[in-house]
């Protein structure tokens, strides 16, 4: 499996028991659609592998404690401590509306409601307080647009995204 057609899950956060168990924090909104996992893939060595799932229990709200195939002792689970955890992106619960998964909407085009075509998105920074579209203009140059502030509508079909951002916040990434 390769990485790209994963989403992460979480992460292997600490051993449960000395039969193997380990706990799993998750990083989802909706935890309990991860309670009948079969197989999830760890990253070993720049590597995703399968491990299959004997047993699994949500407890804590996001915290999935697992008992995995041949993971038998505290010593194969140290082995996989801190381990990050994946899932195939057809595993995802499918969005509509004005939600959607950063991933699927690289490459949209962002039209705002007062200036029309903005460019297209290039990615999203998520590593902030607030999370920002990152929009490459027709003149290459970058546009910063908090997302949750100014977002309008999301449209699949035609794969754009209307956002309606203040006087000013255009000309000040134009006008550069």
């Amino acid at each position: 499996m390769k990485k790209e057609n994963c989403f992460y899950l979480g992460i292997i956060a600490r051993k449960h028991s000395f039969k193997g168990e380990v706990v799993i924090v998750l990083d989802a909104d909706d935890p309990e659609l991860y309670t009948n996992l079969e197989t999830v893939f760890l990253e070993l060595k720049n590597t995703l592998l399968p491990f299959f799932v004997t047993e699994s229990l949500l407890q804590k709200g996001n915290q999935l404690r697992v008992k995995f195939e041949d993971i038998d002792n505290e010593l194969d689970a140290e082995n996989i401590l801190k381990k990050a955890v994946y899932l195939p992106l057809t595993l995802l619960p499918k969005l509509e509306g004005n939600k959607f998964y950063y991933h699927e909407v690289i490459g949209f085009t962002i039209i705002d409601e007062n200036y029309g075509e903005l460019g297209v998105l290039k990615s999203i920074n998520d590593t902030t307080a607030q999370d920002f579209f990152i929009i490459k203009n027709n003149d290459g140059k970058e546009l910063l647009v908090p997302i949750d502030a100014f977002l309008v509508a999301v449209n699949r079909s035609n794969k754009t995204i209307k956002v309606k951002t203040p006087e000013g916040l255009v000309d000040m990434y134009l006008n550069i």
